[in-house]
Formats: structure tokens, C-alpha cells, sequence
């Protein structure tokens, strides 16, 4: 992975600012930051480049919509040669949010989110086993997530 030294402090502070608020305009970060809104954008131009800024989404919360299950599986294989087949298999199911290549005793990590726990048992069943190269998994139920944050760039 590569590390860029070409990043400065306001590329963080404007990075720190979109992560608190994506919505956020870049003439609002210009402002805060001391420099344009042309300035702003062409930054992010080049993170996106760079590849630090890989692009950015709606956060929603999934129980408020009827999802109220989010579970991580702690995925076994048969070979961790499978890793990148099973993986693009499981970018197939909808209810798999993410997916981590690990160390210890899962070679894959995932986190699904489901409406209820039939919905689980039908991902879980029908779809995440039947997935060729999985041998096993282990099913962890969230009961609460606490915080998802980005980590910490740069004081504001």
C-alpha cells in the first residue's frame, strides 16, 4: 500500500471537515480552511486520484428502514487459495456490507445486515453456504453498534 508525503495539513483539515459533514459545500471548507472553493475541488481531485478519496455515500440507518439485524460470520474455507473466488461470490449478495481477508481462525470476515432473523437464516442458508470453496461459518449477532467512525485525521 502506498503512503503519499505529498498530503498537507489542509488536505487533512478539508478531508476532516467532509468526514464530519460529506454534505458539507466546498465553499463552506474553503472558508474554514483559508483557501478557495476552487481550491477545495481541485484537492479533492487530486485525493480521488491518489485514491484516498474513493468516493462517498448516504449513510442511512438500516434498522430505521426494517433491517433490524446486523450480524458479522466468521467465515471458514477450504483453502485460503478460495479467498478471491468466494469474495467475488459474496459481493453478489446484497446483505453482505463488508468483507475482510483476516488473520486467525476465519480466513474471511464479513458484516450482513437482514430485516429479521428468517431473512438471516435465508441468507445464511441459501445463499453464504451454498457459496462453492466455504466449508463453514460462525454467526455473530450485533446487539448494538456503538460507533462507526473514520479515524481521526487533523484538529479543525
Amino acid at each position: 500500500m502506498q503512503k503519499y508525503s505529498d498530503i498537507d495539513s489542509t488536505d487533512l483539515r478539508i478531508l476532516s471537515l467532509l468526514i464530519e459533514n460529506a454534505a458539507l459545500p466546498y465553499t463552506e471548507i474553503g472558508k474554514r480552511v483559508f483557501v478557495s472553493g476552487g481550491t477545495v475541488h481541485v484537492r479533492m481531485k487530486k485525493l480521488e486520484q491518489m485514491g484516498i478519496v474513493k468516493g462517498s455515500q448516504l449513510v442511512i440507518d438500516p434498522a430505521k428502514l426494517g433491517w433490524d439485524i446486523s450480524a458479522f460470520l466468521g467465515i471458514y474455507l477450504d483453502k485460503s487459495s478460495l479467498y478471491e473466488q468466494v469474495a467475488v461470490e459474496l459481493e453478489k449478495i446484497p446483505e453482505v456490507v463488508n468483507i475482510h481477508y483476516t488473520t486467525g481462525i476465519y480466513s474471511i470476515f464479513t458484516k450482513i445486515v437482514c430485516r429479521d432473523t428468517g431473512h438471516l437464516r435465508e441468507i445464511l442458508h441459501d445463499k453464504i453456504q451454498k457459496v462453492s470453496g466455504i466449508q463453514r461459518t460462525e454467526t455473530f449477532i450485533s446487539l448494538e453498534e456503538r460507533i462507526n467512525r473514520s479515524i481521526p485525521l487533523a484538529e479543525v
